[in-house]
């Protein structure tokens, strides 16, 4: 609720005569060393209020060419290794095992293993490798293991060819 009486005392036109007589009255009942003390402590508030307004300038500019420089990135994808089916990759490795009968064709997880008992076998052997490399749609193919001769402990071929598939994926963050 408005006080109308505080009000009309603040516009009454004595009332600026009134705050006159005041000022003029101030020195001789605060002092001067409490008016040079309290001057002293408006300048210093009217100096920091005038830097913090500089540095909300700077530091707003700042702002905006970061975030300039920001909308300038590019948006780079992520690539990720997905899991192949392993339903997938057994019906893959029954479908080349019939192909290459002379080498030992075995799942193994998300990895396949093709390994032979000799090495005059290597012409097939290096046949099944590059079929694995271009088998299923999107698969990326890296090689976890290989030996070739008589250094092998096993058979004197064998490798082992991690299967996954590649995913791209934008960043959560830019979206």
């Amino acid at each position: 609720m408005v006080d109308w009486r505080a009000l009309k005392k603040l516009t009454n036109p004595q009332a600026a005569g009134d705050l006159n007589a005041f000022l003029e009255k101030l020195p001789q009942r605060a002092g001067k060393t409490m008016l040079i003390m309290a001057g002293a402590a408006w300048a210093l508030a009217g100096l920091s209020g005038l830097y913090t307004t500089i540095q909300m300038k700077k530091l707003t500019e700042v702002r905006a060419t970061l975030q300039e420089a920001k909308a300038l990135q590019p948006i780079v994808p992520v690539i990720k290794d997905a899991p192949v089916d392993q339903k997938e990759i057994a019906e893959f490795v029954d479908k080349i095992t019939k192909i290459y009968d002379g080498l030992s064709i075995k799942v193994n997880g998300s990895a396949i293993v093709i390994s032979a008992d000799s090495t005059a076998s290597f012409g097939q052997f290096r046949e099944a490798v590059g079929h694995v490399q271009n088998g299923g749609s999107g698969w990326r193919v890296a090689v976890d293991r290989l030996c070739v001769g008589r250094e092998c402990e096993q058979h004197p071929l064998g490798v082992s060819l991690k299967i996954s598939k590649v995913s791209v994926e934008v960043p959560a963050e830019k979206i």
